[in-house]
């Protein structure tokens, strides 16, 4: 092919990177192409790839995030090339395909394309895979292209890759394709004025973005395209502009990815003649799409992120700040086909702090599908594997060990004939276990219906904020005989398709719609969100999994005993319950049968202080019986009094002031000498308890029995005969002065103290030591009223320096006592007057 741009072609800022990137294709296996948004590089690139020498008859393959991106971008290359989808060019989505026999360029989204390449690692009869707007970093995405890259190396040394990207660096993509060529189109969008308008002190979001809109209707011409986090956001602003009567030339219509492919259609499409649209949308539309007349955009500056917590198991959407790659995104959209006006509802100050980009998926999602998918590649170290970013070791660590429990992985992670046929589906695993399981049951049309439920938006308006809890209550909509709530209309539509095309993809008896067992289905998909509730306490579960769960005490279901969850956030103690089917403990001891244990507990009960004993069925962390055992094994009774003596810690012992005194004088020699002595501090001696404590403790089971155990032969037991002997020598109780007086030496702080008064040492030269002479006492030389005067560890020094002037003002305060002017050479006295006077 020519390397000008195409023929009979609008010229459009890529063209002019077109000759570089076929060069570089023709040249090698890989290339990276970065292009801003609305250079053209969606629908360009695939058609200048058509007749390439070294495509041959080979497909073209584009893989796009979004289904409406999908088939928005085959439609326009069908249209340029002045033919119908489904003939050179189509595309492949979920629940809808266009493509034939003469069809040679396939758009694809992401997750279809795994299917293909788990069907076929050699991509028999690809040529290309393109990679679009890879900077939004999907997991789809990342996988895809590192198990291309692992099937180019083994398999298809002449199988094209290329990665584009509108805001991503692409120095390190291209250095993970091996060093490919990184070709850049500069782009010649159209001049975007920005103007900042931050939401007033106090103001909601919603609230700022309504009158953001109506102040860009009065100031601007043209459609108005509003990004916002979520559809909850959407419906709320929605509400707010039909209660402020826009004007009656603006077309208000949603935008976003739950919604029904026909309503998403209705979104992109051009305004009639003598009207203009308000598209108010999420980060669907910050890519890929273009929605002809936008030259407004509003943007909240926030996004809605699924980040997943391996140590809760659970995921949850936040609400976050957008990146700055995402803000520039969203304002390319004002700049597409003319000059445009961006509004952001922020601070010049708050932007210049925003992240540089997004998080990958990668780094924040569940990483179940993937860990499956790898299993099925037979990929059993990820690092096998080349990626922008390492799969987080502790997400796929639990992500495996959920595909173990629904058996689709054994115990050295390779992946079973049940796993296999869950990674068939193209569900997410714990969807693909519950059909599989169903169907087994003979229950496959409620299986499918449960799946479909949970795999798209909800049918009862309101979400996850409404009250009803209840599975069920969608079930009985689906067939046509529920009561109660505001039913989406379009989304139980796309439900049922969802699930109809599901059962024939599976097969098996339908089965009746009796929808009792939706509970056992979702606890076959979700064992680690059996709940069972707390005692006394409606609307409070604990789950199998280990943490809290909460549904509003007003929920018909919270005074079930047992509950199977479907969705619940992992935020807080008791995570919010959204969804979920109530199911009774017959059906869990059939179902999980071999998950039950039956064990003998004996623990310390901190409440009662005491050891208790029960028998226990258990599943999971929930107990299905519970019964106090009387007597319990003394070798299972022990190692609970030691663990509850540890939490009482060795207060709860009974201690003697003797026994006390005689610990810290071997306290005192172990810091001198710590080779020859124990360890006598509050650590050491819980953590040995087994040791020294635990011979003495037959028959205790309560704090109370405590009183009666012989502590000081537990404790002095530590020391043999000899170090006894040589307690008593090295660290007495007791120091004799030269008044014969016998005075108890204090071992409570980090060095030994004699507290006496100072005229009892008169005669004596030098510091008494202790610790076999190696430790001085610390002297606290009292006056005759035992008031310190002076503190000393040389007591020579003492008499020859500063007695001196102590001297002077103990006669001035005592001057009925003996105050000699040589201490050494006078008799020590404890009396009043010296004797004979």
């Amino acid at each position: 092919m020519s390397t000008q741009p195409l023929p009979l072609f609008p010229p459009l800022p890529i063209d002019e990177a077109l000759p570089a990137l076929l060069a570089a294709l023709s040249n090698g296996p890989n290339a990276t192409l970065q292009a801003p948004p609305g250079a053209g590089k969606t629908t360009r690139v695939p058609l200048a790839l058509l007749d390439q020498p070294w495509r041959g008859d080979g497909r073209i393959i584009m893989l796009e995030p979004r289904r409406l991106a999908a088939r928005g971008a085959a439609r326009r290359m069908a249209a340029m090339l002045g033919e119908e989808v489904g003939g050179t060019v189509g595309y492949r989505v979920r629940l809808d395909s266009r493509v034939s026999a003469r069809t040679r360029i396939e758009v694809v989204t992401e997750g279809i394309f795994l299917r293909q390449l788990q069907s076929d690692a050699s991509l028999d009869g690809v040529a290309a895979v393109l990679f679009d707007e890879f900077h939004e970093r999907s997991l789809d995405a990342d996988l895809a292209l590192a198990f291309c890259l692992q099937s180019q190396a083994l398999l298809r040394d002449n199988l094209r890759l290329l990665v584009m990207s509108a805001t991503l660096d692409g120095g390190p993509v291209a250095g993970l394709l091996g060093g490919a060529p990184l070709i850049t189109s500069e782009g010649r969008a159209h001049p975007v004025e920005t103007r900042w308008a931050e939401p007033n002190g106090g103001e909601r979001m919603e609230d700022a973005t309504a009158r953001t809109i109506r102040r860009a209707l009065a100031e601007e011409m043209g459609s108005l395209l509003v990004f916002l986090p979520g559809s909850g956001e959407i419906r709320r602003v929605e509400r707010l502009l039909g209660e402020g009567r826009l004007p009656a030339d603006v077309m208000l219509t949603p935008l976003y990815g739950d919604l029904s492919l026909e309503a998403q259609d209705a979104a992109i499409r051009p305004a009639p003649d003598g009207k203009r649209k308000v598209v108010l949308a999420t980060s669907i539309a910050e890519t890929s799409l273009t929605i002809e007349g936008v030259r407004v955009v509003i943007d909240s500056g926030l996004s809605r992120l699924a980040r997943f917590d391996p140590r809760s198991g659970m995921g949850r959407l936040e609400t976050v700040r957008s990146s700055r790659a995402s803000a520039d995104q969203r304002r390319g959209r004002a700049g597409r086909t003319a000059p445009g006006i961006c509004y952001r509802l922020w601070s010049e100050a708050a932007d210049r702090a925003l992240a540089a980009f997004t998080p990958p998926e990668i780094a924040r999602a569940d990483l179940a599908p993937l860990a499956l998918e790898l299993a099925q590649w037979g990929i059993h170290d990820a690092a096998e594997l080349a990626w922008l970013d390492q799969p987080p070791a502790p997400s796929l660590s639990q992500a495996r060990e959920l595909l173990r429990q629904l058996g689709a992985l054994d115990d050295g992670n390779r992946i079973t004939r049940h796993g296999q046929a869950m990674a068939g589906l193209g569900l997410h695993p714990r969807l693909a276990h519950l059909v599989l399981r169903g169907r087994e049951l003979g229950r496959t049309r409620l299986a499918c219906r449960v799946a479909a439920l949970i795999g798209e938006r909800d049918i009862l308006r309101g979400g996850s904020g409404m009250r009803d809890a209840d599975l069920r209550t969608r079930l009985d909509h689906l067939a046509e005989r529920g009561r109660g709530g505001e039913v989406d209309r379009g989304a139980l539509h796309q439900a049922l398709d969802s699930a109809r095309q599901l059962e024939r993809q599976v097969g098996g008896p339908p089965g009746d719609m009796d929808h009792d067992g939706a509970g056992l289905l979702l606890a076959l998909a979700y064992p680690d969100r059996i709940a069972q509730r707390r005692p006394g306490s409606p609307g409070q579960y604990r789950l199998s999994g280990g943490r809290g769960a909460a549904l509003d005490p007003t929920d018909a279901l919270a005074s079930r005993d047992w509950l199977a969850v479907a969705d619940l956030d992992g935020q807080g103690r008791d995570a919010r319950v959204f969804l979920a089917a109530p199911v009774t403990q017959a059906e869990l001891e059939e179902a999980f049968a071999g998950d039950i244990v039956a064990e003998t507990l004996v623990e310390w009960d901190g409440r009662e202080q005491a050891v208790k004993a029960r028998r226990r069925r258990r599943l999971f962390a929930l107990s299905l019986k519970e019964e106090l055992l009387q007597n319990p094994p003394a070798e299972a009774v022990m190692p609970a009094l030691l663990q509850g003596i540890r939490e009482m810690g060795l207060a709860c012992l009974p201690w003697s002031k003797e026994l006390e005194s005689w610990r810290t004088r071997v306290a005192f020699l172990h810091r001198a000498a710590p080779e020859r002595w124990p360890d006598m501090s509050d650590t050491a001696l819980l953590a040995t308890l087994e040791d020294w404590l635990a011979p003495y403790l037959a028959g205790v089971m309560r704090r109370s029995h405590l009183d009666r155990i012989d502590l000081h032969a537990a404790l002095t037991g530590l020391l043999d005969w000899n170090s006894q002997q040589a307690l008593n020598a090295e660290a007495p109780t007791h120091l004799t002065v030269p008044t014969g007086n016998r005075i108890p030496i204090d071992y409570t702080g980090e060095e030994p103290v004699l507290a006496v008064r100072l005229q009892e040492l008169f005669g004596l030269a030098e510091t008494p030591r202790l610790g076999g002479g190696r430790v001085p006492v610390l002297l606290h030389l009292l006056s005759p009223a035992h008031r310190p005067v002076q503190v000393t560890r040389d007591l020579a020094g003492f008499w020859k320096g500063s007695y001196r002037e102590v001297k002077k003002d103990l006669a001035g305060r005592y001057p009925r006592h003996y105050w000699p002017d040589d201490p050494l050479e006078a008799e020590p006295t404890a009396r009043a007057k010296r004797r004979g006077t």
